[in-house]
């Protein structure tokens, strides 16, 4: 083992059918490298001091739940924050936990290549989250280039089955269109994607 610590904000335990298949545990990491206009998690990223735990502390954490997992066909999601910036803690932790949980990882895939390729045969579920397939749009939403994320999707359909990838493409306010959102499916499945989630950020009135 390395020595890698996973730089953990907060558990959520008992979730259905939101984060990967059957019951899962929520893992949210610190640390993100986009700067989202209307990221969900921002205040907690900014203020909350995070634990750093090593997959042995983190295995003997969530183990509580191992009869749940095995028996849904469960097991962790790794959120954010981008927990892809934690590699090494989830291929030392694949390597330690139960062959029967399941491996789910939320992503903007915003990370350099050597991260994802790290993690590429740990993980079971990648759940990738693009905001939009437009380059104008990701920008000015995110504060970043999409070139990084379109070619570590590319990247990632090459070496992974299509049913192991969701991509999430929201319609957010202010931002783009439900034709902006059509546009970026559409062009998702030129690239090999088959399973899609289209939804939309809400308001808080």
């Amino acid at each position: 083992m390395s020595g890698a610590v996973f730089p953990l904000l907060g558990l959520s335990r008992h979730r259905m059918g939101t984060d990967g298949v059957g019951i899962t545990t929520l893992a949210a990491a610190a640390g993100c490298p986009l700067g989202c206009k209307w990221c969900i998690n921002r205040d907690l990223l900014s203020k909350a001091k995070p634990e750093d735990v090593t997959p042995e502390e983190f295995l003997e954490r969530v183990r509580i739940d191992d009869l749940y997992f095995r028996a849904t066909g469960g097991g962790i999601t790794f959120g954010g924050g981008e927990p892809l910036l934690q590699a090494d803690f989830i291929k030392e932790f694949k390597e330690i936990c139960p062959e029967e949980w399941k491996i789910t990882v939320e992503t903007s895939l915003f990370v350099p290549r050597n991260y994802l390729a790290q993690v590429i045969d740990a993980v079971d579920l990648f759940v990738v989250d693009c905001k939009d397939m437009n380059e104008d749009i990701y920008r000015r939403y995110t504060g970043e280039d999409i070139f990084v994320m379109e070619e570590n999707l590319q990247f990632l359909l090459q070496r992974k089955d299509a049913e192991s990838i969701l991509v999430r493409v929201p319609l957010i306010p202010d931002y783009n269109t439900v034709e902006d959102q059509n546009k970026s499916a559409e062009k998702l499945r030129e690239m090999g994607v088959e399973r899609l989630d289209l939804f939309e950020y809400r308001v808080k009135k």
